[in-house]
């Protein structure tokens, strides 16, 4: 019997994928907003596909402050955006 896999929902297209597919941004109990590698930091948690269409519209202040329920502030966009594409980039050049 095949291992159940965890669905996850991207806030920008609504798609449900794979959780090991997605993005987790999350707002830790200190209301501060990270990207979460692990999928397992504490907090409230939102998904985002990989695709540059969705991380872009996603990576908004109105969008994430809106799912995230906390203001997110121009600083915590600019650490994500660079966040991601470190993960990205090097994700790209794993084999």
């Amino acid at each position: 019997m095949p291992k159940h896999k965890p669905q996850r929902t991207c806030i920008v297209c609504r798609e449900v994928q794979d959780k090991k597919a997605l993005v987790r941004i999350v707002r830790t109990p200190e209301k501060r907003v990270l990207l979460d590698l692990t999928g397992k930091a504490n907090g409230r948690g939102v998904y985002l596909c990989r695709r540059p269409e969705c991380l872009e519209k996603g990576l908004k202040k109105e969008r994430l402050s809106h799912a995230l329920k906390t203001v997110v502030t121009p600083e915590d966009i600019e650490a994500l955006h660079g966040a991601l594409e470190t993960e990205l980039s090097n994700m790209q050049g794993a084999p």
